[in-house]
């Protein structure tokens, strides 16, 4: 798969659930030898790079209301940016507001929605990945989320030299 650079839209979470999925992101990372990230659900991505983005946050963030997310699992993969994750319901708030972006930033690109926030981007056996899974519990049903960023990455992102090269484009707060 060729690799080529993206703005990967995110909706970050708030208050509490941020600080709980940071805590967890920051010390797989450092049991791991893994790299620190920004906990975030990928709403779409853009190979779009001529100046959409900001056009983009900005209608999503005067459309769209903060969301709240309905927790389903954690969840494992071989992908890297998937090694360990939780899962969220897609409601149809978090639908409307894929749409919004993708109109805005006038993309067709084919990205499929599928609700996650990554807790680890490492290679790890499979073992260790069902281990991880099992033994962390989201301590809610339901995770705030109030902020969209647009993130300047490789895509696919594929190691923590890719994850470090990661930039902010922009940053919009959800006010609907």
């Amino acid at each position: 798969m060729a690799r080529r650079i993206v703005i990967a839209y995110w909706l970050i979470p708030a208050g509490p659930a941020y600080s709980f999925f940071q805590g967890i992101i920051n010390d797989l990372a450092r049991r791991y030898d893994a790299p620190v990230f920004e906990p975030h659900v990928t709403i779409h991505v853009d190979a779009n790079l001529v100046g959409g983005a900001e056009e983009a946050l900005s209608s999503a963030a005067n459309e769209c209301q903060p969301i709240e997310l309905k927790v389903r699992d954690v969840g494992h993969s071989d992908v890297f940016t998937k090694t360990l994750y939780v899962e969220f319901a897609l409601s149809s708030k978090m639908r409307r507001l894929n749409r919004v972006i993708r109109d805005a930033a006038h993309d067709a690109s084919g990205y499929e929605l599928k609700p996650h926030l990554s807790l680890l981007y490492k290679t790890v056996s499979i073992a260790a990945r069902c281990e991880l899974a099992a033994s962390i519990n989201v301590p809610f049903s339901e995770a705030a989320f109030d902020r969209l960023k647009a993130v300047r990455c490789v895509s696919p992102t594929q190691s923590r030299v890719d994850v470090e090269a990661w930039r902010v484009v922009t940053t919009q707060q959800l006010a609907g």
